[in-house]
């Protein structure tokens, strides 16, 4: 059943903004929502690939959207460096 497109545009803010503050970048609400929901779909299939699935519900998929948009902040870092 998943979470939803409101519930995933809810969680991606949520990750996003969580990780623009763990990572200090100056991102807006906009930003924060695109790296939440990219970052889940990124680890997401990453996780997959090894054999691990996060839940649908709103907290696993919470704290994969924060490391997966923690990595999406870390590598544009590393690439615009």
């Amino acid at each position: 059943m998943g979470i939803g497109f409101i519930g995933a545009i809810i969680v991606g803010g949520l990750a996003g903004w969580i990780a623009s503050m763990i990572m200090s970048a100056n991102t807006g609400i906009l930003l924060n929502i695109v790296l939440g929901i990219v970052g889940a779909v990124v680890l997401n299939a990453i996780l997959s690939m090894v054999g691990i699935y996060a839940a649908n519900a709103w907290i696993p998929q919470l704290i994969v959207g924060l490391v997966g948009a923690c990595l999406l902040i870390w590598g544009w870092r590393a690439i615009s460096r």
